[in-house]
């Protein structure tokens, strides 16, 4: 295999797109190849035609005029024919930038700490450099962050995506081109890439396993998320197989996820999980994040409910101390840190072998029940 079949498609247009500019001694306005042409030159799709020509725009060498075709920019930087290579400040044959980009929705909570302490642990270990970018959740920010990320010469990069019905196409072109990413703790059903989570079955199944043995029979699942999405149906998959273990009737009216996130807790009392919480409709809550299980342990205070002797929670992911001992909740342990870790290492690993990928990495972590404070016996009262 040849140096040239290592470098991801795109990267390929863009060098042959550098050379021709450079070679021709093209100026600003002059109209580059049209996206028919690379497409049948490069054997290649549209999508990553257009993810190459994105990122030569990003990089202010080209501008694209809808309906018309890309062009020389008028602030384009045109590098010497003799060192076309040179310039691909993005390319992982002899020039690298040693930058890492990491996509995540928030840092609001310790779960996003611990797997961001674990890439940066994996990547300073190989010398490398990260730039995180936050996404609110939002599918448009996702996609402005990676097209940022790769105009700012990020080799590869990790990406915690959002909640959302639609597929990222940025992600899809991605892996279309052959640019190295890893997707962390959730993955798009249907499209092969490289994933790493934890395997939200067992951890829902843990805990219906143990509330059972602490006597709750009533037990609910809730979920905030706007979205029925992959890893929210995977854990209440679990949540029912613990249950049909049991030879306990699955109630639909115990899986409460049809509901918007509580913004303030002032406002709880009119918020339905509150009336649902103080009427006393179960004897157990899985929270399937650790924001929502503090909502949950504040909404039965303010009902006048005691934790764990009235009602009983437990959390997915640690959600009150990033020390492991001074946690108050009990709480499904997804190893955040381990997750972040083997995340980054991956892809250092796909850097390293220039891109090349035979395979695609799908790695579950098995999660751990670590019993702390808000789960206790069914109260007789």
């Amino acid at each position: 295999m040849s140096a040239n079949d290592r470098i991801p498609l795109y990267q390929q247009i863009q060098d042959y797109i550098r050379h021709v500019i450079a070679s021709e001694n093209m100026k600003p306005g002059d109209r580059i190849p049209t996206e028919k042409e690379l497409m049948d030159q490069f054997h290649v799709s549209k999508i990553t035609v257009a993810n190459a020509l994105t990122g030569l725009a990003n990089e202010k060498l080209i501008a694209r005029v809808p309906g018309k075709g890309s062009f020389v920019a008028e602030e384009a930087d045109i590098p010497p024919a003799t060192s076309t290579a040179a310039v691909a400040i993005k390319g992982r044959e002899g020039t690298t930038t040693g930058l890492v980009g990491v996509i995540m929705p928030t840092i609001h909570d310790y779960f996003a700490i611990r797997l961001i302490d674990g890439i940066e642990q994996a990547l300073n270990e190989k010398g490398y450099r990260s730039m995180i970018m936050l996404t609110d959740g939002k599918l448009d920010k996702e996609k402005n962050a990676i097209k940022e990320l790769k105009a700012l010469g990020a080799e590869g990069l990790l990406i915690f995506p959002v909640d959302e019905e639609n597929y990222n196409e940025e992600i899809l072109g991605m892996k279309l081109s052959g640019f190295p990413f890893i997707l962390m703790d959730r993955y798009l059903p249907g499209v092969e890439t490289h994933y790493i989570a934890a395997d939200g079955r067992i951890g829902t199944r843990l805990a219906v396993e143990h509330l059972w043995e602490l006597g709750h029979r009533d037990i609910a699942i809730c979920s905030d998320s706007p979205l029925q999405t992959v890893t929210v149906q995977e854990r209440i998959e679990g949540y029912m197989d613990g249950l049909k273990d049991k030879g306990a009737l699955i109630n639909p009216a115990h899986m409460i996820t049809d509901f918007k996130p509580l913004s303030v807790l002032k406002d709880a009392e009119a918020h339905p999980l509150y009336r649902y919480i103080r009427n006393r409709m179960v004897t157990a809550y899985i929270s399937l994040n650790g924001r929502l299980g503090v909502q949950i342990y504040q909404m039965a205070k303010q009902a006048g409910l005691r934790v764990p002797e009235d009602v009983s929670i437990v959390s997915f992911d640690d959600p009150t101390s990033i020390v492991e001992e001074f946690s108050i909740f009990t709480h499904v342990k997804q190893f955040e840190r381990d997750m972040g870790y083997r995340a980054a290492s991956k892809l250092l690993d796909i850097l390293r072998d220039q891109g090349e990928m035979k395979s695609y990495s799908k790695v579950l972590i098995e999660p751990e029940l670590v019993i702390r404070q808000t789960s206790g016996t069914v109260s007789k009262t």
